[in-house]
């Protein structure tokens, strides 16, 4: 594949166009495509759509082509699995690819302690159970997400996520004793505040809720992304992540890491926690893990994955041989490609070109990230920080259509996400940037009315 090439004059072309009149009449509209084009075949950070049209991958389908598409060490675990035999259920013939993958995330998760991991099949499956685990071992009931956090779309994690459109809206009522209580967001939060005052006011009203509205005592879990995902890459400092752990600590509740997005070198570390010097109870993880099968995993001390009995943890298709066997190849791949490294220069990378860019084009308000994990906001008014939700979701559109699959988050919808396979290659990042700049610079012009 060639970097970023369009073969027809119309994007979509005509047969997207057919395949998407044709998802429109099987598929309802719930199932939400980002894009109306439908994907020929894939490799590393390209994508090469039904009618020949070559994209550059900004997106890494939400975040789980960290080592790209269909790396051949990920291709040939697969075909190796597939011959021998694709799936027996873990609960009644296990095999070994289980066990060493859970052997090798124990000893690969931050935590100087023994560790314990099970398998399931989604993100969203994976902080179900780590409630479950939690309660279990805790004997409490209240879970405590944060504002602006995203943890699925089941019963149990709709509950915990934080953004009612779409994810939310007229599906109630909600699993009980979940709460939602602050994050900080220096952008906005700290204009007359330096971020250390933003993280005592935050950590101070944290402890007020416990007064307030829960007790302490009653409180099994808090979970939290190191770096909110859907919430618009907005990241903590360490004072405020360390912070959440002395207030586990001093009431004797388990502190759970959503690393579902932030997980497996995306960051520039393996895992986002390392960032802050803190290590969870129980962490979760997914997308990336297995590099695009079906996966995720949680990982806690030995002692609370122990709390619940026999057959009370699991499912059918839970942890697959197909699934464990991409997820060994996805920590070999990691680790001989330097993969941690090269998110750090990405990161760098995107964030200088996002600063350069801040400069001359007022529309950008805020560049933040950690690791190739980055964004940048979008304002129609820098004083005023008025979202641009209407500029952002143009400016996704008018990318793909140029050659760049990029994404938006954010409770205003109004941040542009980048979650770039770890694998693109200098031509092919810089190229993508100059798509961004290109369409970011046409969206400012003609929002001046120029």
């Amino acid at each position: 594949m060639s970097t970023s090439q369009q073969n027809t004059a119309t994007i979509p072309g005509t047969k997207s166009q057919a395949l998407h009149a044709r998802r429109h009449q099987a598929v309802p509209v719930g199932p939400y495509n980002i894009t109306p084009l439908y994907v020929q075949a894939a490799q590393g950070a390209l994508i090469t759509d039904v009618d020949g049209n070559t994209y550059i991958d900004f997106a890494g389908g939400i975040g789980i082509q960290n080592i790209g598409h269909c790396h051949p060490k990920v291709v040939k675990a697969l075909q190796e699995q597939a011959a021998q035999f694709i799936h027996t259920c873990f609960h009644v013939l296990p095999y070994d690819s289980y066990v060493s993958l859970a052997e090798r995330l124990n000893a690969a998760t931050p935590g100087d302690f023994a560790k314990k991991t099970m398998f399931v099949n989604s993100g969203a499956e994976a902080v179900e159970n780590a409630v479950k685990i939690a309660r279990a071992a805790t004997g409490r009931k209240s879970i405590l997400s944060f504002t602006r956090g995203y943890h699925g779309r089941t019963l149990m994690t709709m509950s915990l996520t934080s953004k009612v459109k779409p994810y939310k809206f007229r599906f109630g009522p909600f699993a009980p004793d979940t709460y939602k209580i602050p994050y900080p967001y220096y952008y906005r939060d700290a204009e007359e505040m330096s971020p250390d005052a933003v993280d005592a006011q935050v950590l101070r009203r944290i402890e007020e809720f416990f007064l307030g509205e829960v007790a302490a005592e009653d409180v099994a879990a808090i979970i939290m992304e190191p770096v909110q995902g859907e919430g618009g890459f907005v990241v903590p400092s360490a004072n405020f992540v360390q912070g959440i752990r002395k207030l586990c600590d001093k009431y004797g509740i388990l502190m759970i890491a959503d690393e579902i997005q932030t997980g497996f070198a995306r960051t520039g570390k393996l895992f986002a926690m390392e960032h802050f010097g803190v290590a969870a109870d129980i962490m979760v993880s997914s997308k990336s893990i297995a590099a695009g099968m079906p996966l995720s995993a949680v990982t806690g001390r030995a002692e609370l994955m122990d709390a619940s009995a026999a057959g009370q943890l699991g499912g059918t298709f839970a942890g697959s041989p197909m699934s464990c066997v991409a997820g060994m190849a996805v920590l070999d791949v990691i680790a001989e490609e330097n993969l941690v490294w090269r998110a750090q220069v990405i990161g760098e990378r995107m964030l200088s070109r996002f600063a350069e860019m801040q400069l001359k084009y007022p529309l950008i308000g805020d560049v933040r990230g950690l690791g190739a994990m980055v964004a940048m906001e979008l304002v129609t008014d820098r004083r005023t920080k008025e979202p641009a939700q209407q500029a952002t979701a143009e400016i996704v559109q008018l990318c793909w259509k140029h050659g760049l699959i990029g994404l938006s988050a954010g409770l205003n919808g109004n941040i542009l996400r980048f979650l770039p396979p770890l694998v693109i290659t200098d031509e092919q990042l810089d190229k993508g940037l100059d798509i961004l700049e290109g369409v970011i610079a046409s969206v400012q012009k003609q929002g001046e009315g120029v």
